[in-house]
């Protein structure tokens, strides 16, 4: 369920939103809303680590590196510490 948010800017600002949404084929309130997702996006600092591990775990399951692996990876290297 969505609700309802009122933002108070200044009208040419809403002009411009408006005509760039329109040559976009979007409403105002979806550009609002990617553009409220992504500032979310950016600050979240737990989704920014699950994206980093789905990535990480995702390039090492394509190289085809196992928990063996890492594990001797992570022992040598603290071996050389």
């Amino acid at each position: 369920m969505s609700t309802q948010m009122i933002v108070r800017i200044d009208p040419a600002l809403r002009q411009k939103v408006s005509s760039l949404a329109k040559a976009e084929g979007k409403s105002v309130s979806e550009v609002v809303r990617e553009l409220l997702e992504d500032y979310v996006k950016e600050r979240d600092i737990g989704s920014y680590i699950d994206d980093l591990w789905e990535r990480t775990g995702g390039k090492l399951k394509s190289r085809e590196v196992g928990p063996e692996q890492i594990r001797r990876a992570i022992s040598d290297s603290r071996d050389q510490r």
